[in-house]
């Protein structure tokens, strides 16, 4: 107790890492709105953030999917209503979007699961409650942008569906680290979440870490 005291009480940047072990089996990776043309006044820095937390999530989702960890990705729709998840990617892939870098990194394969949402929460008017339960996922690993936004609000609401909470720090970016910040810091304390970098995350299948 004393331990988780001082973790909490120090910044996240000076976080002592600690290695944290996630079953594989009733374990889900939800990639949220990383499909995303960034295409707004202002996203410059942003952009800046989320090129590199792609490569770093990129990554985490090689990890995790070799290990046998679905990945489900959560996208607005950008209130494209007659469009679908193809459409958005290649949209937001092309050269005149932004966010194409981050788009093309992480582009979904045909392994992956996905679901458009049209509000913040990824639960909100979408099917994920149905793919979760038959997937029988228990545990979700939330990444994604924005960290102050899209991702706390499906955190929330996975917490409130007594889900366990990974919310590795190094994959969620916000428009300014301080919003950052605060949104991890409500994912540890009020959700429960463990927000331990990605690097720190084994991934466990039948007794061998991944």
């Amino acid at each position: 107790m004393a331990r988780r005291a001082v973790i909490k009480g120090a910044s996240l940047s000076d976080r002592v890492h600690r290695t944290v072990s996630v079953p594989v089996s009733g374990t889900a990776l939800l990639l949220i709105d990383v499909i995303n043309d960034l295409a707004f006044d202002g996203s410059a820095a942003l952009v800046a953030q989320a090129e590199p937390m792609a490569m770093r999530l990129a990554t985490l989702k090689r990890r995790a999917t070799t290990a046998g960890v679905p990945a489900i990705y959560i996208n607005d729709n950008f209130g494209q209503w007659r469009s679908d998840f193809r459409q958005t990617v290649t949209h937001c892939t092309s050269s005149r979007s932004p966010g194409r870098r981050v788009s093309q990194r992480l582009r979904p394969t045909s392994r992956d699961y996905f679901v458009l949402k049209p509000k913040h929460s990824g639960f909100f008017d979408t099917t994920l409650d149905t793919l979760l339960e038959t997937l029988r996922i228990r545990r979700v690993i939330v990444t994604g942008i924005a960290g102050n936004i899209c991702v706390l609000f499906t955190a929330n609401d996975a917490y409130m569906r007594d889900l366990k909470l990974f919310a590795p720090a190094d994959c969620i970016v916000s428009n300014t680290a301080a919003d950052n910040d605060h949104a991890l810091r409500q994912i540890e304390i009020v959700l429960k979440g463990n927000v331990t970098e990605s690097t720190q995350l084994r991934f466990k299948c039948t007794g061998r870490a991944a």
